[in-house]
């Protein structure tokens, strides 16, 4: 259930580590947030299960399994219709704000999918009046930023430690987003942004536990991958980034927010995928590119 912030301290990413980090593999979940403060749901006149369907949600209790095979976990508690953390911190929409911030809007941001959400999703407003530009970078400041600087941290130690990084981005998708593919509709879309992100090698090993963990999946088709995998993604420099978006209706209940009857067996296979994840290891990236 979400629960009210009370504090910023309350909002702060939870970083959490393994007895023994075995490889290098961070695993992400900066949608599932879901503690709100009372100023924001005073600001915002949307319901609850309104406000959480932006959410991603409870995918910081599927990723669980990542930290007992040895990844390290990053999870935020930011909603994401206050803060997007998967956005550039300046990628602003126009019409959330009282007057412009300076900088071209991404098409992201002009549909209102800016690092301070306008809408949430069906593209219900989230506020019936825009917000002051000092409050936005005051938003960015205090949510945005200790996600990002704990995240690079990671990534810079990693590389220190192991040689290099694999940070697996786990996000959910809507059925709707998927709904007017051709075919066998896929349960899992990956995102390297067509390999900018992520290495060949690791890339293809990816693909073969999603599918040993029993999901039909999609390569960058309908998502390629957003913030994360473009900001951090740099293969040649073996840190290799990718997006994975789950089918929610295989496991929510979207009317209520609510775990639906397939959630146990849709979160078992998640597990099943990031406990040989976990132990992946980034060289297989360096080696691909030194093939090349």
């Amino acid at each position: 259930m979400p629960s009210r912030a009370t504090t910023e301290e309350d909002l702060a990413p939870e970083l959490l580590r393994p007895a023994r980090w075995e490889s290098g593999v961070i695993v992400c979940s900066p949608h599932s947030g879901r503690d709100y403060p009372q100023w924001f749901l005073d600001e915002s006149h949307l319901t609850m299960v309104e406000l959480r369907s932006s959410e991603d949600a409870f995918m910081d209790r599927m990723i669980r399994p990542a930290l007992a095979a040895g990844a390290v976990t990053l999870t935020a508690r930011v909603p994401r219709s206050i803060v997007d953390l998967n956005r550039a911190a300046q990628e602003f929409d126009p019409l959330t704000l009282t007057c412009r911030s300076g900088k071209p809007a991404s098409p992201r941001a002009l549909a209102g999918l800016g690092v301070i959400p306008r809408v949430v999703a069906g593209g219900r407003p989230i506020r019936a009046r825009p917000i002051a530009l000092a409050e936005a970078k005051r938003r960015v400041e205090t949510y945005w930023r200790p996600y990002h600087a704990t995240l690079r941290g990671l990534i810079d130690e990693a590389r220190a430690r192991f040689g290099g990084v694999i940070v697996l981005d786990m996000h959910s998708m809507p059925h709707d987003a998927i709904s007017h593919l051709v075919g066998p509709l896929p349960q899992v879309v990956l995102g390297d942004r067509h390999g900018q992100g992520c290495g060949p090698v690791l890339r293809d090993r990816l693909a073969g536990l999603i599918r040993d963990a029993g999901f039909r999946f999609r390569l960058n088709a309908p998502f390629s991958g957003a913030y994360m995998v473009s900001n951090y993604g740099r293969p040649a420099q073996n840190v290799h980034v990718m997006q994975i978006e789950i089918d929610r209706a295989m496991y929510l209940d979207a009317q209520r927010m609510q775990p639906s009857a397939g959630y146990e067996a849709c979160a078992a296979r998640v597990g099943r995928f990031l406990e040989r994840a976990a132990r992946l290891h980034p060289s297989e990236g360096a080696t691909s590119l030194a093939a090349e």
